[in-house]
Parts: C-alpha cells; structure tokens; sequence
C-alpha cells in the first residue's frame, strides 16, 4: 500500500503566516496616509466654536479679558481659559482672519474676549477639498458663529 504524498500547506503553517500578516499590518497601519473626512472637518470646526464660546463665557464669568490663541504655524487653537487645546491635522487648510491691535495692543495671532462679552473680533477658517468652513467671531457682540464654503483655497 503505497501512502500518496499530499501536498499543500498545514494549519500550523497557515497559522503562522496569518499571525506575520497581522503583526506587520500592526506596525504599518499608522504609516498610511489619512485624510480628514468631511464629518471630521465638521467636528474641528464645532470645536473650535465650542472653545471660543467657552473663553468668551469665561471671560464674562471671571470678569476679566480671555485670549484665544490661535497659531497656523503650529496648527494649534489654544484656550486661554482652560488647558484645552485643538491641534488641525496637515491636510487641512487652516487660515486665519484677526485684527492687527485690539484695545490699543498688538493681537498676536489671539482673539482676545472682554469681561462684557464684546471681542476685537476675528475668523478661523478650515477646509479641504471642496468643504469649508469659518468660524466668526463678531468684533462688537463677541458671538460666535459658523459659515459654510462651497470651496476651499
């Protein structure tokens, strides 16, 4: 009785290769390149509002002048009020409109709150792609607001 040889791969074998797949998978995953979906370009921008507001609230609350600071070089929106912080990834364009002086002082890449609620004013701008998005805030009334693009820079 001659025992015919069988060919292929055993599951030890298979095992093995699947667990090398997932394993450099693993290690190579966060290489890939990411884009920033358009939901997720709606998220930076109501969290950007949702930060203004809140130095404006705080500026009111605790009486005294807020800065935001908002730095394009770095890609960071920085609270003035509290340690929160929104770092843009690269893929968005970010764009800043403010003032040169407010109050008679030099901006500095911030928009700066008062105790009344009132702002010297500025507008941050996000987009990619096709979508965008800028987030207003009204030089007298400091109210805060979001404007839709049809088209990105």
């Amino acid at each position: 009785m001659n025992r015919i040889s069988e060919r292929g791969f055993t599951l030890l074998e298979m095992v093995c290769v699947l667990a090398l797949i997932a394993i450099m998978t693993a290690v190579l995953l966060p290489f890939f390149p990411s884009h920033t979906t358009r939901s997720r370009l709606q998220g930076y921008v109501l969290q950007t509002a949702a930060l203004l507001k809140e130095d404006r609230n705080a500026a009111i609350r605790r009486g005294t002048g807020v800065a935001t600071l908002v730095d394009t070089g770095s890609r960071v929106i920085r609270s003035g009020a509290s340690a929160d912080m929104i770092r843009i990834p690269d893929d968005v364009h970010f764009e800043t409109l403010l003032p040169r002086t407010c109050n008679h002082r030099e901006v500095l890449s911030t928009i700066r709150f008062f105790a009344s609620g009132i702002s010297c004013g500025g507008a941050v701008t996000l987009a990619r792609e096709n979508v965008g998005y800028e987030v207003r805030v009204n030089w007298l009334t400091g109210r805060v607001e979001i404007v839709s693009s049809n088209a990105a820079n």
